[in-house]
């Protein structure tokens, strides 16, 4: 069974859900706008190539808005997510940048804590994120003033307030982030993905409902929680890697 004929269950109040997510996704390209013609966007979409990630994607496409898109390669991306990837450049509308970690950094991690670092400790797993995310995200970030996650509340509890528009300061720079999913389910994600063909990582079709480097992700069992498969040898409420923090919610509108 596909993660589609899984999950692909609207809720009730799916219209107004996605009509919000549209509004919220263009207000932030305006408010966000470059500020002469033929500037690079000022806001950008983290794309992590998973299902909610690209149903975004597909919004910041079908609406023609000015926002780009960034993937960070890790340089631990399973295949699947990697020929999702090339898929995604040949078909977006909006460019698509990708990010990959400083090589020598990495490079030098793995010859000093070994291949199999993140497993033996949570300060090496995070070590290991720092280089091969955190620092390319600020890379990705530089010179934006806004940037869009699919961040929802449903994902787990570390993220049960998620406000759709925040901020936070990575890289010691204060910015503006949009949340437009974070009152969508997984049945409207699903659903959404359905009703307008949009392209998926085939991973999600093996029980992998959250999607990361491959040496940190598993597949979940029947009962399990969303993210169970992520960091599944960490105590549950460590599961995030930095790149998303409790923040303070900003006022639904904001001057750019």
């Amino acid at each position: 069974m596909s993660a589609i004929d899984l999950n692909a269950r609207a809720s009730a109040t799916f219209v107004q859900k996605l009509a919000a997510t549209q509004a919220l996704l263009r207000q932030a390209a305006h408010d966000h706008a470059p500020l002469l013609s033929g500037d690079a966007p000022r806001i950008t979409l983290a794309c992590s190539l998973g299902a909610e990630d690209m149903v975004l994607a597909h919004l910041v496409n079908a609406l023609q808005l000015d926002i780009g898109i960034f993937v960070l390669e890790t340089g631990q991306l399973h295949a699947e997510t990697l020929a999702l990837l090339a898929r995604l450049q040949a078909a977006s509308r909006a460019n698509v940048s990708v990010f990959k970690p400083i090589e020598q950094a990495t490079v030098e991690f793995v010859a000093r804590e070994g291949k199999d670092a993140m497993y033996q400790s949570m300060a090496l797993r995070k070590a290991c994120c720092g280089i091969r995310k955190m620092e390319p995200l600020a890379r990705a970030l530089d010179g934006k003033t806004a940037w869009i996650t699919g961040l929802r509340r449903e994902q787990s509890g570390a993220r049960a307030e998620v406000p759709p528009i925040d901020h936070d300061a990575i890289g010691g720079v204060e910015r503006h982030k949009y949340n437009p999913l974070a009152d969508w389910t997984w049945g409207d994600v699903w659903f959404y993905i359905a009703e307008n063909h949009v392209d998926y990582n085939p991973l999600h079709d093996q029980f992998y409902p959250s999607i990361g480097c491959a040496p940190c992700t598993r597949a979940i069992s029947l009962g399990e929680d969303f993210r169970a498969g992520r960091w599944w040898w960490e105590d549950e409420a460590a599961k995030e890697c930095g790149l998303h923090v409790k923040t303070t919610p900003l006022p639904e509108k904001i001057a750019s």
